[in-house]
């Protein structure tokens, strides 16, 4: 009936009892000090902490660029989301889409897990797939553009 999670297995899904689940999609820029082993420490944190609040998503890094998509209770989001705006590992944080809504998690056992840099491309051309604001799309457009620009270990962070 239950993941490992304590989540409810899709089979076992009411369409009318879905919990209500806020979710937030972001990308922004990282500042020069943070590198891989960096980001491990933020994954090992997120995965220590989002099981106890519910929380569950991907987190992308490369190219000095983190995508993330965050999903749980709303209460718990709106913490999350203020800590996220006040982390200095970070700026340029861009809102790619939020909002709450009845549905199943998109990623309902991962308590925080990291894509490798390679994939990055892969998720935010989905990203922009699916975006319908156009300022989204805009700055969805732009970043594939930088990455498209070279390979993306010559990138870099500024």
């Amino acid at each position: 009936m239950f993941d490992e999670y304590g989540f409810l297995r899709d089979a076992d899904l009411d369409e009318a009892a879905l919990p209500a689940l806020h979710h937030f999609v972001y990308c922004s820029r990282a500042v020069d000090s943070v590198d891989d082993a960096e980001v491990g420490r933020i994954v090992e944190l997120a995965q220590r902490n989002n099981l106890a609040r519910g929380i569950t998503g991907v987190l992308v890094f490369g190219s000095g660029v983190f995508f993330q998509w965050i999903e749980g209770p709303a209460a718990q989001m709106k913490n999350l989301i203020a800590s996220l705006h006040s982390d200095p590992r970070h700026y340029d944080i861009v809102t790619l889409d939020q909002s709450e809504e009845k549905r199943e998690r998109l990623y309902p056992n991962w308590d925080m897990d990291k894509v490798e840099a390679e994939d990055i491309r892969m998720v935010l051309q989905d990203a922009l797939e699916s975006a319908e604001d156009k300022n989204n799309v805009a700055a969805l457009t732009r970043i594939l553009k930088q990455l498209d620009s070279g390979p993306l270990n010559s990138l870099g962070r500024s």
